[in-house]
């Protein structure tokens, strides 16, 4: 655990100075972190047009007058018409920079008065008859950046004048090339001039120095084009921008942080061997027994001991994703402004505990309510001796009181000791952090589907004695018919894994099985716990044990138990599969191919972009911190150094992409049934099911927006059949980047416009309300560790064990020892407090703050009316956490449900959807 402390402090806090290739420097974080957006998270970025000043802009023909004839001569041919343009340059500067840095950037300035300028050149969506290329401009160097040096705005705006022939059409194109020594931000360029009005070409990317790569930087037009309708003079640089992305013809070795190069690898970077055997991971990827998604290449060596597994970069060092996914610099803030935090939520747990042994544990729930109340409270003896031996201590507690204490969570400001209800445990199945669990039990008993010669008898061990006096009078039979059970079944994901993660220091586990009844007012009760470990011997009394609702005194502190250890297989495969797993890992691939296979003239690209923002670069860290080997998630949840093989398994056995959409993974739960004559087409057999109502009202705004926007840009099947860049993106995307499941029978078609909407309304889905609903909700509902516990440290113990003692003569004490320790709850709170927050330059579901991002008006349009649905949306919700009749999500100390709320401010809100997977 010290050494996952470690890890956890260091990942937190800014690092040292780091040196960059080519002189940059940087302090802590990603290293070319840029600029996010002003303001608050509801305040949309200004237009392109009105950021403009009007003064840079000029249009005008100029008309060159034809010399006098001379006797005896004929005439000259007309000297054609020529056009007077101008490009408006938007550059966005960093808010901060060291002094280095910003003598560089007065370097640069210099260089380019005498001649080391920033060149442009305009591209024709025209080809020159006589050349065979497309028509060109003369190169523009940018003019501005000297006089403007000592600028203090977050964006400059500088110009380049050009003179070209009437007949060069319309600019298709921009290159850059920048002959600093210091790579700058572009945020965007207007062309003014020519007949066919202004050009705006939407940059947002960093554009590196000639010094790192010698070619210049090209730009489309906003105009979205599909690949057979590219203009002449464009086709040769659309099909050379691809494979430039694709790193073809590159070197293959290990990619530097300034490349734009995407590549897939599997996951073999996890563990490290080096550093002796038990760092050592399996290899996720690439191999029958542990299937899994790629991730983006890096190249980095391999390591001395195992030649197939990747040398790791230990954060903060960066790690390579391509240089546009870098975080920008609001993201890179919020990270900052946690990192203080979380070093002195950390430190103090791990100081005491490291020289106070026998306060490692809680000793009461107050220990539990004192780190919201007061942080961590010492004892007098312990203050004495820590000061005494470690000064600093005392400054550190003087001056950080308030950053001493955890926020509150919100599951208990209403309702202090609501966790401990079965209602509210059940309650939180439907409008909890994982509501994607339930489903309805279709067949009594619950059976297996585990081989029975490994892992014993198919059936569950509920009888129907065990549940008969919880149904409301009615028989099982009859429940079943009326859809009124269902379950969490977690026994065949854990089951397997038992043995080994049982076998770990201070981790204990089963694979359960919880039974619910659909009461009259539409809420759950549970009615049975199953807790189950692999049989030790043929007819094992001790491997399936049976709770239900107590009796007495016991019996609730057993049923207690029995509840925490379901949560904690809940809490583990919320966070390894449901969240990590599925809207992650799963959707790498797919911004992997579209990156490499769609240009970004394409318009499918134009409307994934939005949705792809940071994601490479989050799950690039995550290999750093979260999911390798002794890191936060190893520490944090009980399955361990297995917690990544837990993963896998669930990928061969459960992903399938045509069930990620909601309504499709609603139905094979058996949440709901398909029933045309309902809103969204579908009759949910549990009405007041919060995640699932609020999720299709979104679903359904998504939907609409991707049937219109297709069928903008594919009339007929045989436009999407005849799309050579959308044909290889699907493609690839699964034969490459789902490469283990490619030859899968149930892989959706991409053969007709309706093939395209629902696949793209599918992957929005995935990586904005899905991801939402299941990510920030993390601290707040799961925040206070007794209610949702995401390691089990003891098992529960039967009449007759020594254990059993112990937990009748104390139980809060043996409930308390069963969850995580002190130092183990500090660390899993402070990272669940940061993946819960948003940062300032959050970008919500229906915003768009480039509102040039398309030339198309019908998609404009479209794209407006999609956020008014997506606001419709939210007040509908608001409306809905007011109904008392919804009892799920309304009530004395119920929590609304907010989690699919669309807006939020920063910080840790408990509601938000960002379009993409930001953290």
């Amino acid at each position: 655990m010290a050494s996952a402390m470690e890890l956890l402090g260091k990942s937190f806090l800014p690092g040292p100075a780091a040196a960059l290739p080519g002189g940059e420097w940087r302090r802590g974080g990603p290293c070319f972190a840029a600029v996010g957006r002003e303001g608050s998270a509801h305040k949309r970025r200004p237009s392109l047009r009105s950021t403009a000043p009007v003064g840079a802009l000029a249009e005008r023909v100029v008309v060159t007058p034809a010399p006098p004839e001379r006797a005896g001569t004929a005439p000259p041919e007309p000297h054609p018409q020529s056009v007077a343009a101008r490009a408006v340059v938007t550059v966005r500067r960093r808010r901060k920079e060291d002094a280095k840095c910003r003598v560089a950037e007065q370097l640069d300035a210099y260089a380019d008065r005498v001649g080391r300028s920033v060149l442009l050149e305009l591209i024709s969506t025209e080809t020159d008859p006589r050349k065979g290329g497309p028509k060109k401009s003369r190169r523009s160097a940018l003019v501005g950046w000297f006089q403007k040096k000592d600028v203090k705005a977050e964006r400059v705006v500088y110009t380049a004048d050009f003179t070209v022939d009437g007949s060069f059409g319309e600019p298709g194109a921009v290159t850059v090339l920048n002959r600093h020594q210091r790579e700058f931000f572009i945020e965007s360029i207007v062309v003014e001039g020519f007949p066919s009005g202004p050009a705006h070409f939407t940059c947002n990317s960093w554009l590196q120095p000639t010094r790192v790569d010698r070619s210049p930087r090209v730009f489309f037009t906003n105009k979205p084009y599909l690949p057979a309708e590219t203009p002449p003079g464009l086709q040769e640089l659309r099909r050379q921008e691809l494979s430039d992305l694709r790193g073809e013809g590159s070197d293959a070795g290990e990619r530097r942080i300034t490349d734009r190069v995407w590549e897939y690898d599997v996951y073999n970077d996890l563990g490290n061997p080096d550093k002796g055997a038990e760092f050592a991971r399996p290899i996720l990827g690439g191999e029958q027994q542990l299937p899994y998604p790629r991730r983006m290449r890096t190249g980095r060596p391999k390591t001395f001991t195992d030649d197939r597994a990747e040398s790791r970069v230990e954060y903060p060092e960066p790690i390579y994703v391509s240089r546009d996914e870098e975080f920008e610099e609001g993201k890179n803030e919020m990270l900052s402004e946690g990192a203080l935090k979380a070093l002195l939520h950390n430190f103090m747990p791990l100081l005491v505990s490291s020289v106070s042994p026998d306060i490692r544990d809680f000793a009461g729930f107050h220990d539990v309510d004192n780190l919201f109340k007061e942080g961590l409270r010492l004892k007098q003896t312990l203050q004495d001796q820590l000061f005494q031996k470690i000064p600093f201590v005392r400054k550190i507690q003087e001056n950080s009181e308030g950053l001493l204490r955890y926020d509150t969570p919100d599951i208990i400001k209403k309702d202090k000791f609501a966790w401990l209800r079965d209602d509210e445990f059940a309650r939180q199945a439907l409008a909890g952090i994982n509501p994607v669990n339930i489903e309805r039990l279709q067949a009594f008993p619950p059976m297996s589907k585990l081989d029975p010669a490994v892992y014993g008898p198919p059936e569950s061990a509920i009888t129907e004695e065990h549940i008969i006096g919880q149904l409301d009078g009615m028989s099982v039979e009859q429940a079943l018919q009326d859809n009124r059970l269902y379950m969490l079944d977690y026994h065949d994901i854990f089951l397997p894994f038992l043995d080994r993660i049982n076998a770990q220091d201070g981790r204990k586990a089963y694979g359960t099985r919880t039974l619910f009844f659909l009461t009259a007012a539409g809420t759950l009760k549970p009615i049975a716990i199953e807790l189950c470990l692999p049989p030790m011997t043929a007819g094992c009394a001790r491997a399936k044990r049976v709770f239900t609702p107590p009796a007495d005194a016991t019996s609730n502190w057993l049923w207690q138990l029995a509840k925490a250890h379901v949560c904690s297989n809940d809490a583990g495969v919320h966070q390894l599969i449901n969240h990590w797993l599925r809207t992650h890992a799963c959707m790498e691939p797919f911004i992997i191919a579209a990156h490499r296979q769609l240009s970004a003239m394409h318009p499918v690209f134009k409307l994934l972009k939005p949705h792809m923002r940071y994601t490479l670069k989050i799950n690039a860290l995550a290999r750093q911190i979260l999911i390798n080997g002794d890191g936060v998630i190893e520490s944090g949840f009980t399955p361990g150094r297995y917690c990544m093989e837990m993963s896998s398994f669930a990928y061969q056995e459960l992903w399938r992409l045509d069930q990620e959409g909601l309504p499709a993974d609603l139905i094979r739960r058996g949440m709901a049934v398909e029933d045309p004559t309902r809103p969204h087409g579908l009759r949910l057999l549990i009405e007041d099911y919060p995640y699932a109502t609020d999720g299709l009202l979104l679903w359904d705004a998504i939907t609409r927006w991707c049937d219109a926007y297709v069928a903008m840009n594919y009339p007929s099947d045989e436009s999407v059949q005849g799309d050579t860049e959308l044909q290889s993106w699907y493609r690839e995307a699964v034969q490459t980047g789902h490469a283990d499941k490619r030859d899968a029978p149930w892989w959706p078609r991409l053969s007709t416009p309706a093939d395209l909407a629902s696949l793209l309304t599918t992957l929005l889905w995935l990586t904005s309300a899905q991801h939402a609903a299941l990510n920030f909700g993390q601290y707040p509902l799961g925040g206070y560790i007794p209610n949702r516990p995401p390691l089990m440290r003891r098992l529960v113990p039967a009449e007759g064990d020594p254990e059993y003692a112990h937990l009748v003569a104390d139980p809060h004490r043996f409930f308390l020892a069963a969850l995580p320790s002190l130092t183990q709850t500090t660390t899993f709170m402070t990272v669940i407090d940061t993946l819960s927050t948003h940062s300032a330059d959050e970008q919500y579901l229906g915003e768009r703050p480039d509102e040039a991002w398309t030339a198309d008006p019908a998609a404009l349009a479209a794209a407006r009316e999609f956020a008014d649905e997506v606001r419709r949306a939210e007040e509908e919700m608001e409306r809905r956490n007011a109904d008392t009749d919804r009892r799920n999500r309304c009530g004395a100390g119920v929590l609304p449900y907010e989690l699919m709320a669309p807006t939020s401010g920063p910080g840790i809100t408990c509601r938000g959807v960002p379009n993409s997977v930001t953290i």
